[in-house]
């Protein structure tokens, strides 16, 4: 079936500016991706899972200016011991970066990759998978086209989590990166993520976890005002397998993040959880797609976003629970915090079921600041500004609280409430 005119020209000027790269091993899967990109065109707002975002910024040719941000603040999980990795722009800085030996992990460059290479059972299988029943082009053009990434293979737990920095220095920096994670057996990974990496940013991550592996991702999207992000996670668990993956927004013209979820092993946990907070010219979109494939499997969505001045925020999320997946204990949970009348809300939360022994709940709300416990809260003499900050905090607790390790936790509240003061004053 032919594309509509105007997707296919949109399609068309985007694929002739990009080059696919020569490599090897994943030549094949970068063909094939390319091919996804031509049969589904790249997304337009008639269609149904972009019904809520405008995506013309993120397909047209070149990225539209963002002035780069100074935070004026200490990086996020700097104080951490850490391997560092930093890409400017998309570009690996290695003067920048830690030295990448780690024990228990192997970690390579997608850039640098051999011909032959254990994540050619990975790149793009994922992605390619979670294409299905809904179409995702910006996450096929990343696979066809993505310049550099990290491979990292994890055989053992190592002592430090592996934290990946993203840094903004051009204005025009249209950077595509895809990242491997293979967790095998009974290993066990910390991932952190931050930075606001560049005027345009598309991102995959495709994480397969086997039986008895973890997987713990954390990240903060930048501060930086005008930028804009496609990001997309495929993870795929083995057996008794965890994976928890929880992202802090703050800022940004628009982002959309995407999550696909196949819990395939029996008895794997899956969470996936976000905290985001915009002001103004704000547009934050998660969709989420969780597969429950397996026996006693559990998944859990919570996403809280506190709106203000005009900001908008999306949630599309979907449990699908297949034939035979039994004793299937799926959760998920999207609320908003609007500051002003201004703001507003877009959810669409939705179940899929074939089992019948089967624990799903789905809920969305959307309110302001409560106002019985901001005026409890004032009757003991706390100011208001600082009152709605406290129920604010409150409000995204059970988010942030998703995250296993406490100091994390911590750190994460910390730049809440930074964000929150710094619109206080």
């Amino acid at each position: 079936m032919a594309l509509p005119k105007l997707k296919q020209d949109a399609t068309d000027a985007r694929l002739a500016a990009l080059d696919l790269p020569a490599s090897g091993w994943s030549r094949s899967a970068r063909e094939d991706a390319l091919a996804r990109v031509k049969a589904t065109g790249l997304p337009s707002r008639r269609d149904e899972y972009w019904k809520y975002t405008q995506p013309d910024t993120l397909v047209q040719v070149d990225a539209p200016v963002a002035e780069v941000f100074d935070a004026n603040e200490t990086p996020i999980f700097n104080d951490f011991d850490r391997v560092k990795i930093v890409f400017v722009d998309g570009v690996f800085d290695a003067d920048a970066s830690d030295d990448l030996a780690l024990e228990g992990v192997s970690i390579d460059r997608l850039a640098d990759a051999g011909d032959i290479h254990w994540a050619k059972d990975v790149y793009g299988v994922l992605e390619a998978r979670g294409q299905t029943p809904v179409e995702r082009p910006l996450a096929a053009l990343n696979t066809a086209f993505a310049t550099d990434g990290l491979l990292i293979r994890v055989t053992k737990t190592p002592s430090k989590p592996i934290h990946i920095t993203y840094k903004h220095a051009a204005t025009n920096s249209d950077a595509i990166l895809h990242h491997v994670v293979k967790v095998e057996a009974g290993a066990e990974l910390t991932l952190l993520e931050n930075g606001p990496a560049a005027a345009r940013f598309n991102k995959c991550l495709e994480a397969d976890i086997a039986d008895g592996g973890k997987l713990h991702h954390i990240r903060a999207q930048g501060r930086d005002h005008q930028r804009r992000a496609a990001t997309h996670m495929f993870a795929r668990l083995g057996a008794e397998s965890v994976f928890k993956s929880f992202t802090f927004t703050a800022n940004g013209v628009l982002t959309r993040n995407e999550c696909v979820i196949e819990l395939t092993g029996d008895d794997a946990v899956a969470h996936v959880a976000g905290a985001c907070m915009g002001d103004g010219d704000f547009l934050h979109d998660d969709t989420v797609f969780v597969t429950h494939d397996a026996l006693n499997c559990e998944s859990r969505q919570v996403f809280k976003k506190v709106l203000r001045n005009g900001a908008t925020g999306v949630f599309q999320g979907k449990i699908l629970v297949k034939p035979g997946a039994q004793k299937t204990d799926g959760y998920q949970i999207s609320q908003s915090l609007l500051l002003d009348d201004d703001s507003q809300f877009l959810a669409k939360p939705e179940l899929e079921i074939y089992a019948d022994d089967v624990a799903c709940s789905h809920g969305s709300t959307s309110g302001a600041i409560d106002d019985e416990g901001l005026f409890y809260l004032r009757s003991r003499g706390v100011p208001v500004d600082e009152a709605t900050d406290l129920l604010t905090i409150a409000f995204l607790a059970e988010a942030v609280q998703e995250i296993e390790d406490e100091a994390i936790q911590e750190e994460i509240v910390s730049r809440i409430e930074g964000w929150l003061t710094r619109r206080r004053g």
